[in-house]
């Protein structure tokens, strides 16, 4: 991300800043006005990106938040794609609390407010968590990929995702320390650093021109392009399997011998009613197993697809700046400065975005949603159906409405099977 606009004497400075000798004797009261009135308070279409800004902010931190309670309190989401989904969450977190703030102030003043520390702090927690996010989604679809296209070469785990997670999280901190060491807080009018931290910019210092421009080429490769390609082949082949053709493992015999339920109770001499042999549960499983799958890729191909859009501007714009050294001398500045502000600003909307995403496209999270909302909000339904129920009270519930059950689950099941088998050849 790019962690700040550069100011300069072409924002409205007035003349005679730069030469001690023009200073009026009352220019400091005079410069403090002109200071607030038309460069430090917001125009009429910053108050529009400070609504943005803060509705991105309340969305991802709740939505985020509630993503993270949905897995950790309920034993049967703790998948491990809900793992992975997790861990993009967290990242989301950090870069919305922390760095989100500071985006704000400085497309707004265009001025680095916040010292030398946090100047290396703040954009280094940026890229640490656009790594985090790419590296989370590649191990999301390198997963599913195995699971969907290759069940047999590799067995996912919790385990084995909670170690992924931590090595995600240490290779993200430690390749991005260059960051933090290139950020350099500077005043582009130094006669006035003593005064106001206004028209100081947080800015990257490199020995030679050449550097920052095999940085950001390979920043551009590694962290957006090679693990999108990466990410685009993979899902097409898991398109391909979940849409084109039947997964491995499943019982192609099944769907050869496969009979309707009504042939198969004739043939046993059971009447309709009765519960559908071993081999028609086993389908209707398979059934569910493949519409489950379908579910969860879509949605994830989605997240994707999101955040392939909204990190496009900012990864464009900054390669164009630092690689190819274009917008130094723009003609027309208001229209760059409105490019690099909408392109920061979709960067913490792709963090709301993906709550919002496992709200439509997935049934458990949008269940666990509407209990967190309904503890807050009444009329919503039951609250406190976020805590997992204790075995005792789970074991009498079954045992109630096990006779209930039994017969609706019956008829439900041979409605399913026969619906199904209607498309079989």
């Amino acid at each position: 991300m790019e962690p700040s606009a550069t100011p300069g004497p072409q924002m409205g400075v007035p003349t005679g800043v730069g030469d001690p000798s023009l200073v009026p004797p009352d220019y400091e009261e005079e410069f403090l006005s002109y200071l607030w009135r038309d460069y430090l308070y917001p125009k009429q279409y910053e108050w529009v990106l400070i609504a943005a800004y803060v509705a991105v902010f309340l969305v991802a931190l709740v939505g985020n938040t509630l993503v993270c309670l949905a897995v950790w309190r309920n034993h049967h989401m703790r998948t491990v794609t809900n793992y992975f989904i997790v861990n993009l969450s967290l990242a989301d977190v950090l870069v919305t609390a922390i760095c989100l703030p500071a985006s704000l102030l400085v497309d707004i003043t265009e001025s680095w407010l916040f010292g030398h520390a946090l100047c290396k702090v703040i954009p280094y927690l940026q890229a640490v968590s656009v790594s985090v996010a790419v590296l989370t989604l590649s191990f999301i679809a390198l997963d599913r990929w195995y699971a969907i296209c290759h069940p047999l070469l590799f067995k996912s785990t919790a385990r084995r995702a909670r170690g992924s997670i931590l090595g995600i999280w240490a290779v993200s901190l430690a390749v991005m320390v260059p960051q933090a060491a290139v950020m350099e807080c500077s005043s582009v009018l130094p006669e006035l650093a003593n005064r106001t931290r206004l028209f100081s910019v947080c800015d990257e210092r490199w020995a030679d021109d050449l550097y920052p421009k095999i940085y950001h080429s390979c920043f551009f490769i590694v962290t957006y392009l090679a693990p999108l390609g990466l990410m685009a082949m993979a899902y097409f082949q898991i398109f391909r399997k979940l849409w084109g053709r039947q997964i491995p493992g499943t019982t192609s015999a099944l769907v050869r011998n496969w009979k309707r339920p009504s042939d198969q109770l004739e043939d046993q001499g059971q009447g309709p009613g009765a519960e559908p042999p071993p081999r028609a549960r086993a389908f209707l499983a398979e059934v569910k197993q493949m519409r489950a799958r379908r579910k969860t890729a879509k949605m994830l191909m989605v997240v994707l697809l999101v955040f392939a859009l909204c990190y496009l501007p900012i990864s464009v714009l900054n390669v164009l700046k630092r690689v190819f050294g274009m917008f130094r001398q723009a003609s027309d500045r208001e229209a760059v400065y409105a490019c690099f502000t909408f392109s920061h600003w979709l960067v913490y909307a792709n963090s709301a975005a993906n709550p919002i995403i496992y709200n439509f496209l997935s049934g458990k999270f949008r269940e666990q949603f509407k209990a967190a909302f309904s503890c807050c909000l009444p009329g919503l339904g039951p609250c406190g159906s976020l805590k997992a129920p204790s075995p005792r009270s789970s074991a009498s519930h079954k045992s109630l409405s096990l006779q209930s059950r039994c017969s609706v689950s019956k008829i439900s099941e041979h409605v399913v099977l026969t619906s199904v088998t209607t498309v079989l050849p």
